[in-house]
This record gives C-alpha cells, sequence and structure tokens, in this order.
C-alpha cells in the first residue's frame, strides 16, 4: 500500500502538500531546502521534525528555508545596517528548534540560491546572506564556496584564558570526564581533545553528552584528536567528530570544525598555523584564521555544497 508523507505524519503536515522541496548536503551534513521567496511559507517546529525524520520524511540534519530578509523580523534588523543582506537562512535543528545558524548549511544555502535561480553568483563572486548569527559573505571558489564565519570568542574567556579549559565533559564510551574549552562560533561549541584515533572510534555519541558547566542555550560538543605531526607544510591538521543540539551526530559540522581550529590552536600554543585541515566522517573542510575589521580576527570555513535531489511534497 502507498502512503503519502503527509498521511503517515499527521494532519498538521497535510498544509505542506505541494511544497517544493530540494535535499542537499555539505561534506556530509545534510538538509531539507525550501525556497520560499514570497515569504509565504510558515513550516512550524513539529512539521520541520516530520521532514528531517530519516524513516517517515525526506531525512535531514535540518531544514533551510530561503526566504528575503525583509520578511523576517532578525531580516530587516539585518538590513538597516547591512542592505545587500537580500536573502536569509532561516534554520532549523532536525528536531524543529531555531538555530542561530550552520556553516556546512551556509555553503548549501547559497548553493540553494544559485540552483533555484534566485541570485547569480559567477566564480570569484561574493554574495552577503543574513542568518540568526548575524551577516555572512560567501564567496564562490569554482564549485566550492569559501563563508566568512565572523569572529570566534570563548564563551568562558576568564577560564580560558587561564587555564585554558572551562568545563569538564562526559559521554559513553569516555572512562573519564574530560577537560573542555568553549567557542561561540555564533552558536555555541565545546571542544574536547582526545589522544588517539581509536578513542574518538570508540566515544559513542547514539546520546547527548554531559557538560558541566554547559553554556546557557545549550551546546554542541567536538571531539577531535589532533595529527601527528600537528602541522605538515604550514597547516594544521585535527579529526573530528561532533554530536550537534537538536540533531545528534553527524557528518560534519562547519561552525564545529572552525571552534575545533580555534581551540587546538590555543591549545598548542602561538607558533600554530592559521590555516587548518578538519577531517570530518563526511569529507574534509578548510578553516583559516585572517584578520577582520575592527582588528577582530575572523574564521574562513571552505568545502564543497551538493544538491542531490528535488521534489514535491504529496
Amino acid at each position: 500500500m502507498n502512503e503519502t508523507l503527509a498521511e503517515s505524519t499527521g494532519h498538521a503536515f497535510r498544509t505542506l502538500v505541494g511544497l517544493r522541496f530540494s535535499k542537499g548536503h555539505g561534506t556530509g551534513n545534510d538538509f531539507v531546502l525550501v525556497a520560499d521567496p514570497e515569504g509565504e511559507h510558515t513550516i512550524a517546529a513539529e512539521q520541520v521534525a516530520a521532514l528531517c525524520d530519516r524513516h517517515r520524511g525526506i531525512g535531514g540534519d535540518g531544514l533551510i528555508r530561503a526566504v528575503p530578509s525583509r520578511f523576517l523580523p532578525e531580516g530587516r534588523e539585518l538590513l538597516t545596517g547591512t542592505p545587500d543582506a537580500e536573502w536569509f537562512m532561516d534554520y532549523r535543528n532536525g528536531d524543529g528548534s531555531l538555530s542561530e545558524m550552520c556553516g556546512n548549511g551556509v555553503r548549501v544555502f547559497v548553493h540553494f540560491l544559485r540552483t533555484e535561480g534566485l541570485v547569480d553568483l559567477p566564480d570569484g563572486g561574493a554574495l552577503t546572506i543574513g542568518t540568526r548569527a548575524g551577516t555572512k559573505t560567501v564567496v564562490r571558489t569554482g564549485e566550492d564556496y569559501a563563508v566568512d564565519m565572523g569572529p570566534w570568542e570563548f564563551i568562558f574567556p576568564g577560564e580560558a584564558t587561564a587555564k585554558a579549559m572551562d568545563s569538564l565533559v562526559t559521554a559513553d564510551g569516555l572512562e573519564v570526564p574530560r577537560p573542555a574549552l568553549s567557542v561561540s562560533m555564533g552558536n555555541p561549541h565545546t571542544v574536547v581533545a582526545l589522544a588517539e584515533l581509536s578513542e574518538l572510534a570508540g566515544t559513542r555519541l547514539y546520546t547527548a553528552p554531559e557538560v558541566d558547566p554547559v553554556p546557557a542555550n545549550g551546546t554542541n560538543v567536538e571531539f577531535v584528536v589532533p595529527s601527528d605531526p600537528l602541522v605538515h607544510d604550514g597547516v594544521g591538521s585535527v579529526t573530528m567528530r561532533v554530536h550537534e543540539r537538536g540533531v545528534g551526530e553527524t557528518q560534519s559540522c562547519g561552525t564545529g570544525a572552525c571552534a575545533a581550529a580555534v581551540a587546538i590552536r590555543h591549545w598548542a600554543g602561538p607558533e600554530a598555523p592559521d590555516t587548518w585541515r578538519v577531517n570530518v566522517p563526511g569529507g574534509v573542510v578548510g578553516v583559516k584564521f585572517f584578520a577582520g575589521p575592527g582588528g577582530h580576527e575572523h574564521v574562513e570555513l571552505s568545502g564543497p555544497a551538493v544538491i542531490v535531489a528535488t521534489g514535491t511534497l504529496s
């Protein structure tokens, strides 16, 4: 017997029948994408969760609605200072909860705008978009994208500076709690360094790690193994797994890769490089630190974006 997605997920979902969508990913971090150029679609949290369900829905780590900034209060606020941020990345985690932004999602979002014909972005061109973590500028580099993620900061700067750690993380598969460092990339991250790849593989992320103290809005948790040697030809290298808020373990996390590079570079000391290669289960992303406006250090995230399918809800 054939059963439509609307029939399998209840009455509330039927309001979205006929909605066009795409499915895309950045290094395995995958999203349902919806174009809403007229700002007419309201997708409730429970509908997002149904769409992102990997057994009864389309499946995804989150849902991105591409909507003009003028249709959202957050977007209108950004437009007052950055009038060229025409498009807003309205992002929700896979459980339907709002999220500030997603580094892999930003690249996929811009690629989606291109494939839908909503923007013209030639190779080398730049596009400024709105997110709940402020505006982000994305540069097309061939078939990849590089995103100025903006400045990073420590969530607990006193402890980070004095002790190089600010919390303890308990995770299934690790015998004892591990020291960690909390970094904001516009959204919160807590980074744990592990010694061996075998230890990383043995860490079970079916359930959320416990973080003490946990940042005010919760946190994503990255488990990172530095390469040996850490630096090769001037580029640092690490391997990472991540548990994302409201999602669980994902194949990749762009802001998490940036946070991991921030933490490992801090622990490595002043001679650590500004360019990093972050290996995640879904592939490889690049992280680069550079001087931004006003003397604040910014982080650039680079990597691929792919649209794998399009369809219509029935």
